[in-house]
């Protein structure tokens, strides 16, 4: 069964990690299955030893285990970004080595991965879930159409647990909640199997952009990371306050949400 979360992206240590987590727990119905996404981000360049803008902004990946804490409520999530698609398989084998055994899964920030090698990495890793974030150069790459998107998305089949919506591409830039809907829509109903994510713009100040998709779609996951800042830039530490913030609205945004169970 996918549980829907509430990501924070740019997690930089074990105790930032526990700190939300309790707070979720403290905060949230105890019936909730609502869990918190600790997201931490690395790509091909990081991994391989490459000099990026993001080198001394994502933690080195030797501490990326350390990060993903062990609790009931967390969805440890690896986002491995790669906007050029090189050796995808062998470098998510390594990415997701580094993640440890508290591992949950893998997004990948890349705009229409290899499928043949997403099939191969979930024979190999079948304990992890993988996201794949549709970002705006993956939209333009359909057309901008629901239903192109959809069948895109259907040579995955089988490789994918949730798919992302996000045209910000951690630029912080907010989320279009009627442009998406239609997406949603399509993908709800034609591949009611893959969970539901959104991102876009998403901050403590920013939550009401998505009031009509989860009216629509109360499970649908929500992802935040550049608005996280008082600056909106994603290459400058989170804001801890805003971040607990978001958090708090967030769970309040989804308290009707009580497992069944």
């Amino acid at each position: 069964m996918l549980k829907p979360y509430i990501g924070i992206c740019d997690f930089l240590s074990g105790s930032q990690a526990l700190a939300m987590a309790r707070l979720l727990s403290a905060e949230s119905h105890p019936l909730s299955l609502r869990q918190l996404m600790v997201g931490v981000m690395i790509s091909r360049k990081t991994l391989n030893g490459i000099e990026s803008k993001w080198t001394a902004v994502w933690p080195p990946k030797e501490q990326l285990a350390g990060i993903f804490v062990q609790h009931h409520r967390v969805f440890n999530t690896l986002h491995y970004a790669d906007d050029e698609g090189v050796d995808v398989l062998l470098n998510l084998m390594r990415a997701t080595h580094f993640g440890g055994p508290n591992l949950n899964a893998v997004q990948l920030d890349m705009i229409w991965p290899d499928p043949d090698s997403l099939f191969i990495f979930g024979d190999a890793r079948p304990d992890l879930k993988v996201i794949l974030q549709i970002n705006s150069r993956a939209f333009a790459a359909v057309n901008d159409d629901p239903i192109k998107l959809r069948q895109r998305l259907e040579t995955y089949s089988g490789a994918l647990d949730y798919v992302l919506l996000d045209k910000s591409m951690r630029r912080g830039l907010g989320l279009d909640a009627v442009g998406l809907l239609p997406y949603l829509r399509e993908l709800h109903d034609r591949l009611p199997d893959l969970g539901l994510t959104v991102a876009g713009g998403l901050g403590p100040n920013t939550l009401d952009l998505i009031e009509p998709i989860v009216k629509e779609f109360p499970g649908v996951s929500i992802d935040a990371q550049g608005q996280l800042r008082s600056s909106g830039n994603a290459l400058d530490p989170i804001d801890w306050g805003r971040a607990a913030l978001y958090l708090k609205q967030a769970i309040k945004l989804f308290a009707g949400e009580v497992s069944i169970i």
